[in-house]
């Protein structure tokens, strides 16, 4: 039996951009897609601390060093530049190793820089 859990997190990191005239997705700077074992392309759940928003997206990888985190398309209208979100992703894995398996977690600092817990 193979269930879904928590692979990645960005806990509270600030939303730097929101640019609605882009296609969709979320921009996040590379070292905190390394630090939390994002890919570019990865489904994303975004939480918006702020609002109580909810999204679905993919990522898009931003310029490392630069703390960006960008909501592009739609999700531009609900999420604004200052807004807290976390972002989490899931992987499918069977259930003895899901038991074992941890989760990279990151807990940003206000500059957006990763602090890995």
């Amino acid at each position: 039996m193979e269930i879904q859990i928590l692979k990645s997190k960005i806990h509270r990191v600030k939303v730097t951009e929101a640019d609605l005239n882009y296609i969709g997705s979320v921009t996040i700077d590379e070292d905190l897609m390394d630090a939390s074992n994002l890919i570019e392309n990865e489904q994303v759940h975004v939480l918006n601390y702020t609002n109580g928003e909810r999204i679905i997206t993919y990522v898009i990888k931003g310029k490392r060093g630069s703390g960006i985190i960008c909501l592009n398309g739609p999700a531009a209208l609900k999420f604004k530049v200052g807004d807290n979100v976390i972002i989490l992703s899931y992987a499918n894995m069977e259930f003895e190793a899901a038991k074992k398996f941890k989760p990279s977690i990151v807990f940003p600092d206000i500059s957006n820089n990763s602090l890995k817990k």
